[in-house]
């Protein structure tokens, strides 16, 4: 095979391998490493390619053995809301914890384009790849993590999976089975996929700008009037979190109003998303500040029952930033531009 034709090849199966190395491994550069290695993998293996099996299936199962090789010798990647019980009402933000493996954003914009699957095939691709599910995901451990992806998201038989990992279908079957206790345990009642569905595009597009114009406009009412009464608001890198709207109201007030932002529409891991610009009287300049990732509520016409903001390093500023992602790293990633519109 020429490697013009491989190029094609693989180039047919790379959004979904991506993503399924972003569910695996909870991070964006890290699943890049992995598609990365994949690739070379299967180009040096592939006059050994024999046709036994799809195409398909046989370079999901090179991406897979290289996303289990990262995820081996990582830790798992967390989420704020996973680590302990919420702030309390007027407790201030812990120090940022850049060092921490913090789960990371995936831009929708990154899976199959829209008019290739069905419309029904499009809402699986997303609803696998919300924040809830994949946090959930991150703690199994990684063979049970590649075994539930390979059979509930990609599809693929027992028998397939045993011939991808290299193991005996009874073992894929016990790897699923404990998986799948642990998911019902710890993994979302209902996806985002399902609230957006009763909502509608319409509705949905409203509550993005509403909350964008709140939080431009300094506007606490309206924005605690869109807010469920259980609502969660998390910033990773910093672990401190809030639930309730009293302790939300306060966090609101004390700190991202007292800036002054600008916002532009996305969407991120299947959700609707707002990208967020703080002006930064250093530079004197709207810079990339956050990517807030909302989960929806259908209840009384939609209401936000998460806000999921993840900072860059702009934001944190110099002294509590560290290595953590630039803004312009982090907006890239969505197609976004580095000042605000």
């Amino acid at each position: 095979m020429r490697e013009d034709e491989f190029t094609e090849l693989a180039a047919a199966h790379q959004a979904e391998l991506r993503a399924h190395c972003y569910r695996i491994l909870g991070s964006v550069h890290d699943a890049e490493d992995a598609l990365q290695e994949a690739l070379v993998r299967a180009w040096k293996g592939v006059d050994r390619f024999e046709g036994r099996a799809s195409v398909r299936s046989w370079l999901y199962a090179i991406a897979t053995n290289a996303a289990l090789d990262i995820a081996r010798h990582r830790s798992r990647r967390e989420f704020a809301v996973d680590m302990g019980a919420p702030a309390r009402l007027g407790a201030e933000l812990d120090p940022t914890l850049t060092e921490l493996p913090w789960l990371e954003p995936y831009p929708d914009q990154w899976l199959t384009p829209a008019g290739q699957p069905t419309p029904e095939a499009r809402y699986e691709q997303r609803e696998s790849i919300e924040l809830a599910f994949v946090a959930a995901v991150q703690h199994l451990p990684p063979l049970q993590r590649a075994v539930l992806l390979l059979r509930e998201v990609a599809g693929f038989s027992a028998a397939e999976i045993a011939g991808q990992l290299g193991t005996s279908a009874a073992a894929v079957t016990s790897a699923l089975q404990r998986a799948r206790v642990t998911m019902a345990a710890r993994g979302p009642a209902s996806s985002q996929q399902s609230a957006l569905r009763t909502l509608g595009d319409a509705r949905t597009r409203e509550l993005v700008r509403q909350y964008a114009d709140a939080m431009e406009n300094g506007d606490i009412q309206s924005l605690v009037g869109m807010l469920t009464d259980d609502v969660t608001m998390s910033m990773p890198p910093v672990p401190t979190w809030y639930q309730g709207l009293g302790p939300v109201r306060e966090f609101l007030v004390m700190y991202p109003l007292t800036d002054r932002w600008r916002h532009r529409p996305t969407e991120a891991n299947g959700q609707p998303a707002v990208a967020g610009y703080v002006y930064d009287d250093d530079v004197g300049r709207f810079v990339p500040a956050s990517i807030d990732v909302l989960s929806l509520s259908p209840a009384g016409g939609g209401r936000i029952a998460a806000v999921t903001g993840f900072l860059t390093a702009d934001l944190l500023g110099p002294e509590d930033a560290g290595g953590w992602i630039s803004g312009a790293e982090l907006f890239a990633r969505f197609g976004l531009p580095a000042d605000p519109p």
